[in-house]
């Protein structure tokens, strides 16, 4: 129930979240396709679904994203030749951009041609789509969004202002983060357990930063449009775009984000339910009422004064997803927490490969619908979740999802002749002379001897500390009799002795399982 107002006039962000992951293969175990000889280049299509993933785009693309970008950009001219513009923005992924590059370029371009309306804001997020912002350290974060940022920027010619985190997943750290990467402003969830009586429509400042201002979702609202839309037993059915804008006039406050995903319109919600008429006609039912109109988020973060802060401590971190509206839909059974540990612990190996192709593979495995799909919540968030798995059960995406990520696990750590412990780099006995430098791997060992300090070489040369590590940790004689003939050398002439074996080694380990896979 809305109450009215008079005299106000309230600020209306209209944000769409689009889209689309690259999905696994379905067979990926049950046809054996684990540990088979393969050059790197052959992987992408031996983990991820081609065809499906092409299909589902096409389809999309014919019933929501062409026709939906065509509604606006026709209510956005006609908005510019009445004096009332129309104004929206969009926070479209990374990946759903390479999908348009791969499938559709039609679908590119008519966000183009919305783009240079001037009349439409683009947000920043995890190229990715990821739960990036949910690890310990932001470096895997931090290079994300700004993968984003700068994609975004080629695309559009566009630097974002504000930040969506993935499915809205927001605490006090990562508004911080966001913060530190010069956003103005971030969008989440108005949720009642960190709101409690205040109204999400207004704009509130996030604790401890020093001036990031928070867009909260009214979800009621947004709901409305994309899951009760079409149901005949909700009592306000059928919901028409002058009711619809009549609620957001009628709503208090200063400032109303309603953000829904891009495919409610002709793809969650069909055309047959009148979906893409109800939008078609709520720009010019918006345009009417003079107590709201409708503003980019930049300008609304810009015109409203905060007015208040808003706190959401690690423990309580909040989302858009189901009931509980918490990091439960991702990270709320063994199976997930399975597939998003052994996905995050390879991040050190993955920095020590230096081999871009499987960077790019790592992250697309950390793309958050793959743990979407193994949720096994019962109930209306269960139905959801069934709604958009492309496979047949949680259990099933569960054994596909990690059976590819464990088939990955094996190349990146034959591709980086990984140890079975780290080398810690000291200069001393004790652990206030560590370096802060470890490896996991021979590759990152040959990496990072460019870097070490001498006396933490000449200490571990000292001590035979490389041959045990060799011999034990990486199961490489050869490589650790080497250094026998070492052990006398001192200074920069060590590291260049050292350099010489273990890329010498490496190259020839990684020329032996390149000829091996052709």
């Amino acid at each position: 129930m809305v109450t009215a107002k008079a005299g106000i006039l309230t600020d209306i962000v209209l944000a769409f979240e689009v889209h689309q992951p690259f999905r696994i293969r379905k067979d990926f175990f049950w046809n054996q396709n684990m540990f088979q000889h393969l050059s790197l280049d052959g992987l992408f299509d031996h983990y991820f679904d081609s065809k499906t993933n092409r299909d589902l785009f096409l389809r999309a693309s014919e019933k929501c994203y062409l026709p939906t970008n065509k509604i606006i950009q026709d209510a956005i001219k006609k908005g510019d030749e009445s004096g009332l513009p129309v104004k929206v923005a969009f926070s479209i992924s990374g990946v759903f951009l390479e999908q348009c590059s791969r499938y559709g370029k039609r679908v590119l371009e008519s966000f183009q041609e919305l783009s240079k309306t001037g009349r439409v804001e683009f947000i920043s997020q995890t190229y990715y789509h990821s739960l990036a912002s949910l690890y310990p350290t932001k470096e895997e974060f931090d290079y994300q969004v700004h993968l984003h940022r700068q994609t975004i920027g080629d695309l559009f010619g566009q630097s974002p202002r504000l930040f969506e985190n993935t499915e809205f997943l927001y605490n006090n750290r990562i508004a911080s983060w966001v913060e530190e990467l010069g956003f103005d402003g971030i969008f989440t969830e108005g949720a009642e357990r960190f709101l409690g009586n205040r109204s999400p429509n207004h704009i509130y400042t996030a604790k401890d930063t020093k001036n990031l201002k928070l867009l909260l979702r009214n979800y009621k609202l947004t709901d409305d449009v994309a899951f009760r839309f079409s149901a005949r037993w909700w009592n306000e059915w059928p919901l028409t775009a002058d009711k619809y804008a009549m609620w957001l006039s009628d709503s208090p406050g200063d400032c109303i984000t309603i953000f829904p995903d891009y495919e409610t319109f002709g793809e969650h919600q069909w055309l047959e339910t009148g979906i893409l008429d109800f939008l078609q006609h709520l720009f010019p039912e918006i345009a009417k009422r003079q107590q709201i109109r409708l503003v980019a988020p930049s300008e609304a973060v810009s015109r409203n004064r905060s007015v208040g802060e808003v706190d959401v401590p690690e423990p309580a971190t909040v989302s858009w997803a189901d009931i509980e509206r918490g990091a439960g839909s991702w990270l709320g059974n063994t199976m997930q927490w399975a597939y998003y540990v052994a996905l995050k612990n390879q991040e050190q190996l993955i920095s020590e490969a230096h081999e871009l192709l499987l960077e790019r593979l790592w992250r697309y495995f950390q793309t958050s619908d793959h743990l979407y799909y193994m949720f096994t919540s019962g109930g209306g968030p269960g139905e959801v979740h069934s709604y958009f798995n492309p496979f047949g059960s949680p259990t099933e995406a569960f054994v596909s999802c990690f059976s590819a990520l464990v088939d990955f696990d094996s190349r990146l750590k034959e591709n980086t002749i990984a140890a079975n412990e780290a080398f810690r780099f000291y200069t001393g006995v004790g652990e206030e002379k560590f370096t802060g430098i470890s490896v996991r791997s021979l590759k990152g060992f040959a990496h990072v001897l460019k870097h070490v300090h001498t006396r933490s070489l000449e200490f571990h040369n000292r001590r035979g500390d490389f041959e045990v590590w060799f011999r034990s940790g990486l199961c490489l004689n050869e490589l650790a009799d080497a250094t026998k003939e070492i052990t006398n050398l001192r200074g920069n002439e060590l590291r260049e002795a050292l350099q010489k074996l273990t890329v010498r080694y490496t190259e020839s380990r990684l020329c032996s399982q390149s000829q091996s896979q052709e």
